[in-house]
This record gives C-alpha cells, sequence and structure tokens, in this order.
C-alpha cells in the first residue's frame, strides 16, 4: 500500500501540486483524470523521486521513502515518451534493467533470458525481441516500455499518460491489455491520463485532478453518477452545465425556466447528462413534469456506437446530445434548425454558488 500525505510541489513560486493526500491500495488499478497542466505528470514524478516536494510524503507499506533517491524506491515509471534505448534490440532493451540495476542485478544470463522472454510474451512480442526500436510501431514502443518496467518486478508501476500518442483504435486495444497484463502480474498500476473515457474504463478507482487540486476520489461509477462539483463534472467531458439562479424552486437560465428536484431552493448550476437528453420532433413539447429548452443545431459527430449531436442555446452555451445507435437510427438536421431538447428531472444534478453538489437532488447524496 502507498500513502501520500500532504504532498505539495511548486516551481517558481507556482503551485502545481497542491496538498495531496491519497492512499493507493494493493493490487488496484488507480486512475488519475486531469487536463493537461492540471499537475497530475509532476505528482507521479514527486511519487517516483525524480522531483522533491516542497512539503509533504510518500509512504510504501509503511516506510517513509521521501528521501530515497528513485532506484531504490521500488517503483516502476513508464513515461509519455517510452525513452527506449535506440541502439538496443528490443531484447536487450527490456533485459536492461536486470543486468545493470544497483540492487541485486542479475548475471546469471539464462536467468536473464528467461524473465525477459516471459515478459515479452506477457505483453504479447514474442517474435520482436531482435528488432530495433526503430523498427517496430508506436504500439509496440508502449508494450516494451511497460514490459522494461515490469520486467523488474516493481511494488507499484507509474504509467504517464501511456496511451496518449496512440490512435483511437489502438488505444481502445490497449485499454483491455493493460488491465489483463496487471491482473496477471498483481501489481498495482497507478495511470495518469487526460481522457476522461480512459481513466472511467480502466480506473477501479480514480481521482479528479484539477489545478494541483485532489477534486474527487471513488469508483468511476460513483464519480460519473455523483460529480462532487462542477468541476468534476466538466472534467468528465459528460454533463451539459447551466448557470443561473433560483427563485422558488425554479431554476432560471438565461430566463428560461427549468424544474429542480423537490426541495432545491437555491441553485446556481444545473447539470444534465449528454445521454439522458432527447431531440423531440419539429414543433414537439416536452411533457410538463421535464426539463426542457430549445437550441439550434449545429454538428453532429459519429463516434463508434453513438451519434453525438451539438446545439447552441440562446445564451450561446453548447448542449450536447447522446444517442447509442442500438436505441435510433441517426438522425439529419439543417444547420441553424432550432429544436426542443428535453430530459426527466430525476435526472438533474445541482449545484451551489461554489460549485459544490447540493444534498437532496435526485440523483445526489446528502453531503
Amino acid at each position: 500500500m502507498m500513502e501520500l500525505v500532504s504532498l505539495t510541489k511548486s516551481y517558481d513560486g507556482v503551485s502545481v501540486v497542491k496538498d495531496v493526500s491519497l492512499t493507493v491500495e494493493n493490487d488496484e488499478y488507480l486512475t488519475i483524470l486531469g487536463p493537461s497542466g492540471s499537475g497530475k505528470s509532476t505528482l507521479l514524478r514527486v511519487i517516483a523521486g525524480l522531483e522533491w516536494p516542497e512539503s509533504g510524503t510518500v509512504f510504501l507499506d509503511g516506510l517513509d521513502i521521501g528521501d530515497q533517491l528513485p532506484h531504490v524506491r521500488g517503483l516502476g515509471f513508464v513515461q509519455q515518451k517510452y525513452a527506449l534505448f535506440p541502439h538496443l534490440t528490443i531484447f536487450e532493451n527490456v533485459a536492461f534493467g536486470l543486468r545493470n540495476r544497483q540492487t541485486d542485478p542479475l548475471r546469471d544470463e539464462n536467468e536473464v533470458r528467461r524473465r525477459t522472454l516471459d515478459m515479452l510474451h506477457l505483453v504479447g512480442l514474442d517474435d520482436l525481441g531482435g528488432r530495433m526500436v526503430g523498427q517496430i510501431s508506436g504500439g509496440q514502443k508502449q508494450r516494451v516500455s511497460l514490459a522494461r518496467t515490469l520486467v523488474a518486478e516493481p511494488k507499484i508501476c507509474l504509467l504517464d499518460e501511456p496511451l496518449g500518442a496512440l490512435d483511437a483504435n489502438l488505444r481502445e486495444r490497449m485499454t483491455v491489455e493493460l488491465r489483463r497484463i496487471r491482473e496477471a502480474l498483481g501489481v498495482t498500476f497507478v495511470h495518469a491520463t487526460g481522457n476522461e473515457a480512459e481513466a472511467m474504463a480502466m480506473g477501479d478507482r480514480m481521482v479528479v485532478l484539477d489545478n494541483g487540486r485532489s477534486l474527487q476520489i471513488g469508483s468511476p461509477d460513483q464519480i460519473y453518477d455523483l460529480p462532487a462539483s462542477v468541476q468534476v463534472a466538466r472534467s468528465l467531458n459528460a454533463y451539459n452545465v447551466m448557470a443561473g439562479d433560483t427563485r422558488e424552486g425554479v431554476f432560471y437560465h438565461i430566463g428560461h425556466p427549468l424544474p429542480l428536484p423537490p426541495g432545491i431552493l437555491d441553485a446556481r448550476y444545473y447539470a444534465v447528462r449528454f445521454g439522458s437528453l432527447s431531440i423531440l420532433e419539429a414543433g414537439g413539447k416536452a411533457d410538463a413534469s421535464d426539463g426542457s429548452i430549445e437550441a439550434a443545431f449545429i454538428a453532429s459527430e459519429f463516434v463508434g456506437s453513438r451519434m453525438v449531436y451539438f446545439f447552441r442555446d440562446d445564451h450561446g452555451d453548447i448542449l450536447e446530445v447522446e444517442q447509442h445507435l442500438s436505441r435510433s437510427d441517426p438522425l439529419d438536421f439543417s444547420l441553424g434548425e432550432r429544436r426542443m431538447l428535453a430530459w426527466p428531472v430525476a435526472e438533474v444534478l445541482a449545484f451551489d454558488a461554489a460549485g459544490d453538489l447540493i444534498a437532496g437532488t435526485s440523483r445526489g447524496i446528502a453531503a
């Protein structure tokens, strides 16, 4: 188990990681979701010992490793750009750490060969050991980097946006492969990414990080269903968030009334998931109990198994509607065509002036 206690890191007086505390359990896949500049890469580098924090420390199995050098911490680090040796074969890249580590380097070449070949098999590169780095694809380089890290049997493997350079199809396949490899070895993975779908699909738990602060920690399902703040909801890229104010139990967005769940008296933000919205037929009206707003069509996007439609309301805000193709055929709209968008009030989340989730929303829980 690894415990981070109040880690803070600054550059030139600007805090990049701010008082981050969390526990990483044994044999789990923890994802860290954050946009570019959120501090996720710096946090991994502090954990690995490549950067020194101004305050806070890292405990591994109860031992304070905050003052230890990177190579004695027992952690592995898969970096964004792989950092492979171009003059070595794939086999020699993976075997390098076994032969050259400072603590207990392997001198038995039979054992080096056995462990290296086993690891190449695990990552699906059995037949590529004799190739040079320049002769393999980006996805294969990612696997080599992972194999080189894991062959040294780290207690925890840190992955800094390992899928960021891959195309969409390869990223999807490697999402499955990384979980399979982790489960086969029983090694804890801490995986930083800016891709919300990746973070939610891969993590047993996830951390939402922004501006160097941990905003929410929980299972992907918990965070997706109940984002603790507007900031988290926006990070998930799954919610339409509208600003406004509340008068007599009704939320007003650009002067347009929207129904709130019972008991909400002072909401300032109103959020509905992309998939909860329906596009009504031309001239259609929503049920009186539903929320609805009229908006103009601007674009649509085919995303594998679903379509995403983009509308702009009269305030200029973009509203997204997600429809799975298993439930309906693609829809055609002309640019600027106005349609009523509707949703059940049970799907609404309400947030206060500070941006925090309000207790008592239909899908919310007590704070």
